[in-house]
């Protein structure tokens, strides 16, 4: 099915962007190509139809990583086609997913599917954020009912400047990274990692993006000019009946409404089965009847609705929350460590009902993770840290899986928040892992894990910068008059009534992670900065609980921590530490229960159970890079018999020649006289000639 092709180009941060379509994908619904650089994606977007029974937005975005893009070949040759999409892939589907559902309808019921493609890439950076403005397209181009034009762009800061669209390496470079996502009037979705940087540094950044946003915008509004009208397509979206919602509005009282106030998760869900049961049964014979009867599913809508209604009004009337906290009230905190006798570190940590238990456990250098993905080749991750999301901590009882898009979304965000305060690799050569166990959770266990990876690290006496505390922010706001409330530390009820989830974690200095989504179509920047004021005095709160339990990084690493020693060898030796066939560092491994890394530069870690096998294996490696110097004395041992004397080894695979001369102070007449081969033999360094020749004297006694 052939499309109208357009092209439309423009310049944008240094590299000539490029929106196309009427090319390639011409079936979907919506496709387009877009360009920055060497960097090139295809979006296509399709509209499918409702399925029976959905009860939310089946809304699918997946960005797919492509090896050839960058000219590579994946892994193992045992393993030709590329399976699961790595961690990295994942993420930017969740970042694009998430500014875009807000945009739908509410109660919109067809599947909507997004798949992008990475075609070429420069592997300079992650394509995610640019490629938002090609979704956007082909939503606008299949006639579906979004209302955009979103955009997303990427921001850095390097040396104080901000710089859009930055580097990997720039990235690195700089203090703070964002990604920012909105429309030409608000911002939809932030996501940043950041080394301790200020609020005020912070939303400035974000205007900046929002600034490229609006660009990205009005140049998709002049795509879809020159594409021309497009017919709308029709779709299904749900509505509980008005005559339903209003009976159901009328058989909820006061009373009944007051019952759901209570300070529990569990009794919030009581109370509300109660309300469910009671209007149930009020209208069984409309739910029961023959003729054109209610559908319980709509009457459970339909009181869900109310309950949701009615509790966002007394919050902007009354400043009156579930669990009867003021709106900057955070729930009760305690935290605990040292619970596991022989983990390396843990933190079990406490808000209210969620309940998170982080474990630490350290390695080497050589437990780091390979990273091998499109953009990157053999990189090593010394920081991992993983989040768990068990049945049983929502009270339910469903078959375990591997780990989703949450899950992964969720460690992700945690492990970015503590990168910044983690010790120099070269003062600290360990790798760690951090395990975040969500055994009870009733909102905000992202941020709870934060906390716990907090305690844990310094309960395993890792010397972090400072303590990293996160929190989650909530909202109600009434887009007709625009008044609107700010909640900390929101709950699982609050997050399922309110318009914002917007995750802050930092430090004392600064902040080091943000994660903000919105149910609405967007937040202004005065909001945003009301916002981060109210999380940091939370965060100060929090942190004052948590300190009871440990107030920094403990002296000393945890006793069953494993040892690690570094040493630097010349670079010209590392042949002699590894041996022929790697058999000299195999035998060190094997003979002393240690594991040896060796870098190019000669920096050498030795990862050893205790102090004395990590002795002998540095020892040994000393005697295999020893350089001898004249006058030394060695214990060595006569490997090979001349005429005119004994060649003698006195380091490992060094050996020299003890003249016949030299090999007592009485005359020998033959060498054999005096040594045979194999014989243990005291001697010193006479001289090093011209060629590197050592010449020995035997040592007496």
């Amino acid at each position: 099915m052939a499309k109208k092709h357009v092209r439309l180009e423009r310049e944008f941060a240094g590299k000539t962007l490029i929106l196309e379509t009427g090319k390639l994908a011409n079936m979907a619904g919506g496709s387009v190509t877009i360009t920055h650089g060497d960097m090139m994606c295809l979006v296509a977007t399709t509209l499918g139809e409702a399925r029976d029974g959905m009860d939310f937005f089946p809304l699918s975005v997946d960005f797919q990583d492509r090896f050839y893009a960058s000219g590579k070949i994946k892994g193992s040759r045992f393993i030709k086609r590329e399976g699961r999409p790595p961690e990295s892939a994942i993420l930017t589907s969740r970042l694009i997913d998430r500014p875009m559902r807000p945009m739908f309808p509410k109660g919109m019921r067809n599947s909507v599917q997004v798949i992008i493609t990475m075609l070429s890439t420069d592997s300079s950076c992650n394509m995610g954020p640019l490629s938002m403005s090609g979704v956007s397209l082909g939503f606008m181009m299949g006639g579906m009912p979004f209302q955009g034009p979103v955009a997303g762009v990427r921001v850095g800061r390097v040396d104080g400047n901000l710089i859009l669209n930055p580097t990997y390496q720039e990235v690195e470079d700089g203090d703070f990274e964002l990604i920012v996502a909105g429309t030409p009037d608000s911002i939809t979705m932030v996501e940043s990692g950041a080394k301790q940087v200020s609020a005020e540094d912070m939303l400035a950044g974000l205007e900046f993006a929002h600034k490229y946003i609006k660009e990205l915008c009005e140049m998709q509004k002049e795509f879809m000019t020159e594409y021309g009208e497009v017919e709308k397509v029709e779709y299904t979206a749900y509505e509980i009946p008005a005559d339903i919602k209003s009976a159901v509005a009328g058989a909820i009282t006061g009373d009944m409404m007051e019952t759901l106030y209570v300070a529990g998760k569990k009794e919030f869900g009581a109370a509300k089965k109660v309300i469910q049961e009671s209007v149930l049964e009020k209208f069984a014979a409309e739910i029961e009847r023959d003729d054109d009867p209610w559908a319980e599913s709509d009457v459970k809508e339909a009181i869900d609705y109310v309950v949701k209604t009615e509790m966002r009004k007394e919050v902007l009337a009354s400043e009156r929350r579930l669990d009867g906290r003021g709106l900057a009230d955070v729930r009760t905190v305690t935290a605990e460590v040292g619970m596991l006798p022989r983990a390396h570190g843990s933190g079990l940590f406490n808000r209210g009902a969620t309940q998170v238990l982080t474990v630490a456990a350290l390695g080497g250098p050589s437990d780091a993770q390979i990273v091998d993905e499109m953009d990157i080749s053999d990189g090593l991750r010394t920081y991992i840290h993983y989040y768990t999301f068990a049945p049983f901590s929502v009270g339910e009882a469903r078959p375990l899986r591997s780990a989703g898009r949450r899950e992964i979304g969720h460690g992700m965000l945690a492990e970015r928040a503590l990168m910044p305060v983690l010790p120099p690799k070269e003062d600290f050569p360990y790798t760690m892992l951090l395990v975040s166990e969500t055994l009870t959770c009733n909102g905000s266990s992202s941020m709870a894990a934060v906390c716990g990876s907090t305690l844990a690290l310094m309960d395993a006496g890792v010397p972090i910068a400072a303590p990293v505390v996160g929190v989650a922010m909530g909202l109600i706001i009434d887009e007709e008059t625009g008044k609107y409330k700010i909640l900390s530390d929101i709950q699982a009820q609050e997050d399922f009534l309110g318009d914002m989830d917007f995750k802050v974690a930092g430090t004392g200095h600064g902040i080091t992670a943000l994660q903000l989504d919105t149910k609405v179509k967007g937040l202004k920047m005065s909001l945003l900065a009301e916002a981060l004021t109210q999380a940091k005095a939370a965060q100060g709160y929090i942190w004052g609980e948590m300190e009871k339990a440990i107030a920094g990084p403990r002296p000393e690493l945890n006793q069953y921590a494993p040892l690690i020693i570094g040493m630097m060898i010349d670079p010209d030796d590392i042949g002699k530490v590894i041996g022929k066939g790697g058999e000299t560092i195999q035998g060190m491994t094997k003979d002393f229960g240690v594991d040896i890394n060796i870098e190019d530069d000669g920096k050498v870690t030795i990862t050893a159970p205790d102090q004395e096998s990590g002795a002998k294996a540095k020892h040994k490696i000393e005697q295999i890079t020893y350089k001898p110097q004249v006058g030394d004395e060695f214990d060595g041992k006569v490997v090979r018999i001349m005429d005119f004397g004994a060649f003698v080894e006195f380091s490992p695979g060094i050996d020299g020649l003890v003249h016949i001369s030299k090999l007592s102070k009485e005359r020998v007449n033959k060498v054999e006289d005096v040594v045979k081969i194999g014989d243990p033999i005291k001697v010193k360094l006479l001289k090093v000639d011209e060629q590197g020749r050592y010449n020995l004297q035997r040592m007496e006694g």
